[in-house]
């Protein structure tokens, strides 16, 4: 036995009798938790995944989401639809050349319960007897209060001319300007409304004024077809 044998084996020797009951962990070890037999030399955990590696995803929450949203933006178009904006399309000569048949147009339905209608406004009317369409579009061209009268093609508010920059006059003309309204006073609440082809317009020369709570709103762009596109 050489030297180096014997001198190890008294170091194991005095080791043991320090602690006969421990005997430790070998010599150039290093002490771990104690594993499960995988080799892996850690315990077991449920988030032991692989590096890159992603967690299926839940397909009952993602259908959730999903039925989620379409309602959330069912219900928004309705709310809108129902309170703001509004699409109608264009029935009838009636507004010729301002507007054409089929033409689609956006319709502001707030704008009349923020503020009370402007002359010059083109407004959608609701369904009225009588009237022979289902969702009259026309012009406001006089106001509460004023008096109005059209005579020989010429629209008189308060006894004098209103200058209409919106007719055309290859549409209106001395013989095509339609019926004449005798002087009228507009009562309150109420707007009276012309077409702007005279001539080919049911409008308040027939119905008479138009109360507040028939005008649906305010028509403030055409947006179909794209060759028509203009604000009014």
């Amino acid at each position: 036995m050489s030297d180096e044998q014997f001198r190890s084996t008294e170091i194991e020797a005095l080791m043991q009798q320090l602690s006969p009951d421990d005997p430790g962990p070998p010599v150039g070890t290093i002490e771990g938790p104690p594993t499960d037999g995988s080799g892996d030399g850690a315990p077991p955990t449920d988030n032991d995944t692989p590096v890159g590696a992603q967690h299926p995803r839940k397909k009952g929450n993602v259908l959730t989401e999903w039925i989620i949203v379409i309602i959330v933006a069912i219900s928004a178009a309705l709310l809108v639809r129902a309170f703001v904006l509004q699409q109608f399309a264009v029935s009838g000569h009636s507004m010729d050349t301002t507007l054409h048949n089929a033409d689609r147009v956006l319709v502001n339905k707030l704008s009349y319960r923020m503020h009370d209608p402007n002359r010059g406004d083109v407004v959608v009317l609701k369904t009225i007897e009588g009237a022979g369409e289902r969702d009259l579009i026309k012009r406001v061209v006089a106001l509460p209060g004023e008096t109005v009268e059209y005579r020989a093609c010429v629209l008189y508010i308060d006894g004098r001319e209103l200058v209409e920059p919106y007719l055309d006059p290859e549409i209106v003309t001395s013989t095509t300007c339609g019926q004449d309204q005798a002087p009228l006073e507009v009562p309150d609440d109420t707007v009276y409304v012309m077409g702007d082809n005279r001539g080919g317009s049911k409008d308040s020369r027939d119905l008479g004024p138009i109360e507040y709570e028939d005008l649906i709103g305010r028509a403030f762009v055409v947006i179909w077809p794209m060759e028509d596109w203009t604000w009014l």
